[in-house]
């Protein structure tokens, strides 16, 4: 009988299987674009060796991680030896496990959360590289040149909604920072549940959130990367006093704190096909330029 892979060689058979299939998606992307399309070329460029990236820097992370668990392995075994070389009565202690403390847990959560969002946004940008896509950006450029506006790019890590408001507000009052903008929009979320709870629901079953579950997302929104949407946009707006107006290609803006007087920050969001993601553009008042930015979109 053959025996079984170690822990190792089955890492490393599985890293290979998913470079082949990164391979493949980079064809696929390939051929999806014209070769006399420089623009196009160069941009398709920067999303493959952003895929190859990170892709390295993942399987770098997996290999080290299984190299620390090899290590840790035989003081475990050490100590499991010992145990059972105790005189013990018939209590079952030599069977007791190693209990997985509660940092631990966060640390695989919060590990398992920021692989999903990767993968869904690398999906959507391959998706993405032609077609409607395509077709809705030129539309916004065109939106974006009558406002005499261009694109600066920041970088889809879960804060970039909230990086995008404070690249607008840091002229005005240099004290406000991304960890500022969510533990305050946290806090005001929370101080105003009645605003914010009726409008609240579970994106994958739909069902309206309870206190308990709306507290947790409060917590998600202030020490976590969750991406930032409407309600947040919406307690933004009176945390800072200010309007924000959410320009999109197929509809009229939306605007949130339209009773405040002061100059409005400006977000353009383009719906990615086959996704809950949009991508946001901030408007800079001072230096008159946009910035896209990704955060998830929570239709109500």
């Amino acid at each position: 009988m053959e025996e079984p892979d170690s822990p190792e060689e089955a890492l490393q058979r599985r890293q290979r299987k998913e470079k082949k299939e990164l391979q493949a998606k980079i064809q696929s992307m390939k051929n999806a674009v014209a070769k006399n399309d420089k623009k196009r070329r160069k941009q398709l460029a920067e999303d493959i060796a952003k895929l190859e990236s990170e892709l390295d820097e993942r399987h770098k992370e997996e290999l080290e991680q299984l190299s620390a668990k090899d290590h840790e392995q035989p003081q475990v075994e050490s100590a499991a030896n010992g145990i059972e070389n105790l005189d013990l009565d018939a209590t079952g202690l030599t069977n007791t496990q190693p209990r997985v403390t509660k940092a631990q847990k966060r640390r695989e959560k919060k590990a398992a959360f920021e692989k999903e969002r990767d993968e869904r946004i690398a999906e959507a940008e391959i998706e993405n590289l032609s077609g409607a896509r395509h077709l809705e950006n030129q539309q916004l450029s065109l939106i974006l040149a009558a406002r005499k506006l261009c694109i600066k790019q920041i970088a889809s890590d879960g804060h970039c909604m909230y990086r995008a408001v404070e690249d607008q507000v840091k002229e005005r009052d240099s004290s406000w920072t991304v960890s500022n903008l969510r533990r305050q929009t946290a806090e005001y979320m929370r101080k105003h549940i009645s605003d914010f709870l009726p409008f609240s629901t579970n994106p994958s079953t739909g069902d309206m959130y309870t206190p308990e579950a709306f507290e947790k997302y409060c917590d998600d929104i202030e020490s976590t990367p969750a991406w930032g949407g409407q309600l947040e946009l919406r307690a933004l707006s009176h945390i800072l006093k200010t309007p924000i107006e959410v320009v999109q290609a197929d509809s009229a803006p939306i605007v949130v704190g339209e009773e405040y007087a002061s100059e409005p920050i400006l977000l353009v969001c383009t719906r990615l096909l086959k996704s809950e993601v949009l991508v946001a553009m901030a408007y800079d008042i001072t230096s008159h330029y946009t910035m896209p930015a990704v955060f998830e979109f929570r239709a109500k």
